[in-house]
């Protein structure tokens, strides 16, 4: 039997949080050793939203990449590129589009949802629009047999299967109807209780500081009936708890102290800290390394974009065969 092959994406919106590294980039790293893993940089869904402002784009790419391979991305087992590097997406995008129903776009819940949210940018284009259907294009030009996904966004992996089944009811079984690997992530609070997110400002981030991360967590919320360290806690409330379940390892012992009133919020901030900076200390003495050699970021990505292309460019010769167009061999 073959090996299964998994493929993800993150669009480069800067730095990244312990968000992202709970959320996706862990899991990312185990799968590398259990699958045939392709992971991008999706710069191109990056222009759905900041079409109007493109000037960090690039050097968050970079970033981005050194993050992931910061974390223990492995560029020997997975191949890591660049979407815009290969136009086989956009060419397979512009197939897809002319078979996706208008209506199936219009029903996303995402594309509702973030037209009420977002009012700072004028988000009725065709490229938001149709953002699934370039979705659906990364993960099939490479017949991705896994997708890993949040609960949240398995109706954007039922569209790309929905699109394939239908493109391959025209023209043939040749694109393969992925899989969700289904993930469940912790929720990493921020210091406002909210989720986690650039978009709140509320992020500890990887490459954060030990001082910056201390400052941050002394910030965070705690149990609002706790006015005295004596006074008994309610951790299961507590943002700050949330993060010692993830981050400490002695997270019960600190849970029966605040329930007894036997440890205050500061000393529980403090414990924390030490935790955070622990795990993140290999990780910046990485992402210091990388940064001081930029050619071999760039080495890899031209590596990984070689690699990705023969898949790619065999897999839009087979759909030009199917539609009966001129064929690029």
């Amino acid at each position: 039997m073959s090996i299964q092959r998994v493929l993800s994406g993150m669009r480069p919106s800067g730095k990244l949080h312990l968000g992202h590294l709970h959320g996706a980039l862990s899991n990312w790293v185990e799968l590398q050793e259990k699958y045939e893993c392709f992971y991008f940089v999706a710069d191109w869904h990056a222009l759905t939203t900041e079409y109007e402002n493109t000037k960090n784009i690039k050097n968050d790419s970079v970033d981005m990449v050194i993050d992931w391979l910061s974390v223990g991305l492995d560029p020997e087992k997975s191949t890591i590129f660049v979407q815009s590097q290969l136009p086989e997406h956009s060419e397979l995008h512009l197939f897809l589009s002319m078979i996706t129903p208008l209506s199936w776009l219009e029903r996303c819940p995402t594309y509702k949802e973030q037209l009420k949210e977002i009012k700072l940018r004028d988000l009725h284009t065709y490229g938001f629009l149709g953002y699934p259907v370039l979705q659906a294009a990364d993960i099939l030009i490479y017949k991705a047999d896994k997708v890993p996904v949040g609960e949240d966004q398995l109706p954007h992996l039922e569209l790309t299967r929905e699109i394939a089944r239908r493109f391959n009811s025209f023209y043939g079984e040749i694109l393969t109807e992925p899989q969700a690997l289904l993930t469940k992530t912790p929720k990493i609070p921020g210091n406002d209780g909210r989720k986690m997110s650039k978009s709140y400002n509320n992020c500890i981030y990887l490459s954060d500081e030990p001082s910056v991360i201390s400052k941050k967590i002394s910030s965070y919320i705690t149990d609002p009936a706790r006015i005295h360290p004596t006074d008994l806690g309610h951790p299961e409330i507590c943002p700050i708890f949330a993060l010692h379940k993830i981050y400490s390892e002695n997270y019960k012992e600190t849970e029966e102290l605040c329930k007894k009133g036997k440890i205050g919020c500061v000393k529980c901030k403090q414990i924390l800290t030490s935790e955070i900076i622990k795990l993140l200390e290999p990780i910046q003495k990485k992402q210091k390394e990388l940064k001081k050699n930029p050619a071999e970021i760039h080495k890899i990505l031209k590596t990984g974009s070689e690699k990705a292309r023969a898949i790619a460019g065999k897999t839009i010769n087979e759909i030009r065969d199917a539609l009966k167009l001129w064929n690029t061999e």
